[in-house]
């Protein structure tokens, strides 16, 4: 089962990842975000479901995706658009692609000091 894990993650954590990698460390696959808004403001429901549709399916056509969803296809090729240029999705010659079968999420939410 291939997983990818969705969060928040600073600079620091994700150096750390990387250290850790080149010391042959498995370190998993990673989409994070610098904060819990950006990453809601990326994965907005719709996107949401769309990644989950296309999860573990290989690379699709975007109106395959579409007619998957039962959604519009201009609306659906804005979603994707979107998840494309923040690496959620990859595009090849054979179609769009969540290449992860498994979709881990993990983020902390700290209150603001006053």
């Amino acid at each position: 089962m291939r997983t990818v894990n969705i969060g928040v993650s600073s600079i620091d954590d994700a150096m750390a990842r990387t250290k850790a990698a080149f010391r042959g460390e498995h370190q998993g696959v990673f989409i994070t975000f610098e904060s819990v808004e950006a990453m809601w403001s990326v994965l907005t429901p719709n996107r949401w479901a769309l990644i989950r549709a296309m999860a573990g399916k290989g690379p699709m056509s975007l109106r395959a995706v579409a007619r998957l969803l039962g959604r519009d296809v201009k609306a659906v090729h804005a979603d994707m658009h979107a998840l494309l240029v923040n690496g959620v999705i990859d595009r090849s010659s054979a179609g769009f692609e969540f290449p992860y079968d498994r979709i881990h999420v993990e983020f902390d939410v700290l209150g603001k000091a006053a």
